[in-house]
């Protein structure tokens, strides 16, 4: 692997176009980072990002550094993590799921009543099932009868929120004990459900970037036609996109309700704003075609540690929400303002 960091050249101008000779106007242009051919520009900022949150986390609350935090931030950003891997499948299309966090609580709620029932294993696997199931049906509404993905996954928000309800209108407490092995469980120093997290990014990351159909997903938001006419099935890998990110979801309710020993109808109440933002965070076009599982992975921390620094200076919750939303404003214009000196 060579690694080299290279510097456009200062002759140019925004988007190719040369300055005039001898006008004495300085470039602007910033340097790019760049490893065997491929721009890690917008991961090195991240990680600069994310090494800035932790000096100042640091040196400025004795909590956050303790075993404890770690592990709680490690656990409480696994939701998050889930359902960004299965929305940025979608957007990569040039799609939206904007259903995530009501499957979450249904996901959760149906596990945790039917584990009463059934043995453990398989109630929580209908939970994840019933989230897959959601979004092969978003998929097949979006890709087989060419409806606006923001139309039908905010009709799913509202519909499956309801059965949510329908399922249980209060809250469901399981009462096996093994019920609550998934979320509570540490191998070494790492809970088990960040270990699953981990695993959905490293071969979430290697479906994406080696195989035909992950290819193809990307390619789509790119341009269908394109892909339509080199003989891709546009259609069903749509679907796919949106059974993946059904599934996620799916599997965050599940471990969700198990980390907390509780499946509430209500719980995930904007979640899916949160994927969206880590998405965004990292780089990932809205409009398709282009996102990056390393980079909506650091979105994914991004997120964690603001949350996680909010609560340890015990910030009001709806200064929370104002604090974060300005928060991924500046990161993302910081993130705008640097694509436009390195094109």
């Amino acid at each position: 692997m060579t690694e080299q960091l290279t510097k456009p050249s200062e002759s140019g101008g925004p988007g190719g176009a040369k300055r005039p000779a001898g006008d004495g106007t300085p470039a602007r242009r910033l340097p790019r980072l760049v490893v065997a051919g491929r721009d890690l520009t917008l991961e090195a900022g991240l990680a600069l990002l994310l090494i800035a949150f932790v000096a100042v986390a640091g040196s400025t609350t004795d909590a956050f550094l303790t075993e404890g935090n770690i592990t709680n931030l490690l656990k409480q950003m696994v939701t998050t993590g889930l359902l960004a891997y299965g929305m940025l499948t979608v957007i990569l299309t040039g799609g939206i799921d904007l259903s995530v966090g009501s499957v979450v609580a249904f996901s959760g709620i149906v596990a945790a009543g039917l584990s009463s029932g059934l043995p453990v294993p398989l109630a929580m696997l209908v939970g994840i099932v019933s989230g897959m199931g959601f979004g092969l049906l978003n998929g097949t509404l979006v890709a087989r009868f060419q409806l606006a993905p923001f139309v039908v996954t905010l009709a799913a928000l509202t519909t499956i929120r309801g059965l949510a309800f329908v399922y249980s209108e209060t809250p469901v407490a399981p009462e096996k004990e093994g019920f609550f092995e998934l979320g509570s469980a540490v191998l070494g120093p790492i809970p088990v459900s960040t270990l699953i997290m981990l695993g959905v990014f490293l071969f979430g990351g290697i479906f994406l970037s080696r195989t035909p159909a992950g290819r193809s997903l990307v390619a789509i938001g790119g341009s269908a036609e394109t892909v339509r006419l080199a003989g891709i099935g546009v259609r069903r890998h749509i679907v796919l996109a949106y059974t993946i990110s059904g599934a996620c979801a799916g599997l965050a309710g599940v471990i969700l309700a198990s980390r907390v020993g509780i499946a509430q109808p209500s719980v995930g109440t904007a979640f899916e704003l949160d994927a969206i933002a880590a998405c965004v965070i990292g780089g990932a076009s809205l409009a398709g075609g282009k996102g990056s599982v390393r980079a909506t992975f650091a979105g994914v921390l991004v997120l964690a540690l603001i949350n996680n620094l909010l609560n340890l200076y015990d910030v009001q919750s709806f200064w929370q929400q104002v604090l974060k939303g300005l928060i991924i404003v500046a990161v993302i214009l910081v993130q705008r303002t640097g694509k436009a000196r390195t094109s």
